[in-house]
C-alpha cells in the first residue's frame, strides 16, 4: 500500500497574517531589548548626577565652615551670602482682605490657608511679599527642607491635574524637553529649586503648591507679625522649624 503524499494548500491571507505577526513579534522583542539598555543608561545617568550633587552641597557646606574659622582666627565676621530661594504659606483666609491683596495672592498661587510656594529672592518678588505680610509667612528653607517637602508631599501639575510624583518618568515626560535634558530625576528638581538654577521657573511651574499640614503644637499668634511674637511675616531660618512640624 503506497502513502499518498498530500500537499495542503495555505490561503494566502493566512501566510501574510502569520508573517506579519512574526514581524511584529520581532519587532517588539527588538523595542523591549532597546527600551531596556536605554533604561539602564538612564540609571546610571541619574546615579552620576545624584552623586555630583552630593559632592556639590558637601563642598559648599565645608567652605562656608573654612570661611567662617578664618574669620573667627581673624577676629571679625563671616557675612554669609544672602539666600536666593525662599519659601511662602499662607496663614489666613479671606475674610477683610483687599481686593489687590486677594490678587497678589493668585499670583503666588497661595489660593488655600496652608499653601505653600517657592520663589526666587528678587525686588519684584520681595515688593509683593511686603504688600502680603500679614497674610503669609515666608523665610529661606534649607536643603534638608526643600528635599523633605518635595519627596514628602510633592505633587505634579500634569494636564491641569495634581498628581503625586511616584517616579522619574513623569518628571522626564514634562520637564525633559522644556530643560533640554537637564532636569529628568526627582534630584535633579530639587537642585534646580535649592540652588535657583537656570530652569527654576520650570521647575516651580511644573509643582503643584504644596499642600501643608497645621503645625504640631500649633501656630503662635497668626494676627501678629513674627518679630511680634506672632506668626506673620519674613521668619528667615526660623522656617525650617515650623517645615518640620508641617510636614
Amino acid at each position: 500500500h503506497e502513502a499518498s503524499c498530500v500537499m495542503v494548500a495555505v490561503p494566502e491571507s493566512v501566510l501574510k497574517k502569520r508573517k506579519r505577526q512574526e514581524k511584529w513579534a520581532a519587532d517588539q522583542a527588538a523595542a523591549g531589548k532597546a527600551a531596556e539598555a536605554k533604561g539602564i543608561e538612564k540609571k546610571k545617568e541619574m546615579f552620576k548626577r545624584a552623586e555630583a550633587y552630593v559632592a556639590e552641597y558637601r563642598s559648599s557646606e565645608q567652605q562656608m565652615v573654612q570661611m567662617k574659622r578664618a574669620a573667627r582666627k581673624a577676629g571679625t565676621f563671616y557675612v554669609e551670602p544672602e539666600a536666593k530661594l525662599l519659601f511662602v504659606m499662607r496663614l489666613r483666609g479671606i475674610n477683610g482682605m483687599h481686593p489687590k491683596t486677594r490678587k497678589i495672592m493668585q499670583v503666588l498661587r497661595l489660593l488655600q490657608i496652608n499653601n505653600g510656594t517657592f520663589m526666587k529672592v528678587n525686588k519684584a518678588t520681595m515688593n509683593m511679599l511686603v504688600k502680603v505680610d500679614p497674610y503669609i509667612m515666608y523665610g529661606y528653607p534649607s536643603l534638608k527642607s526643600v528635599k523633605d517637602l518635595v519627596y514628602k508631599r510633592g505633587h505634579a501639575k500634569v494636564g491641569g491635574q495634581r498628581v503625586p510624583i511616584t517616579d522619574n518618568d513623569m518628571i522626564e515626560k514634562e520637564l525633559g524637553e522644556k530643560t533640554k535634558g537637564a532636569v529628568i530625576c526627582i534630584e535633579d528638581l530639587v537642585h534646580q529649586i535649592h540652588t535657583v538654577g537656570p530652569y527654576f521657573k520650570e521647575c516651580t511651574k511644573f509643582l503643584w503648591p504644596f499642600k501643608m499640614n497645621c503645625p504640631v503644637g500649633g501656630f503662635s499668634r497668626i494676627r501678629n507679625h513674627f518679630v511680634e511674637g506672632g506668626d506673620a511675616g519674613n521668619r528667615e531660618e526660623y522656617i525650617n522649624e515650623l517645615i518640620r512640624r508641617m510636614l
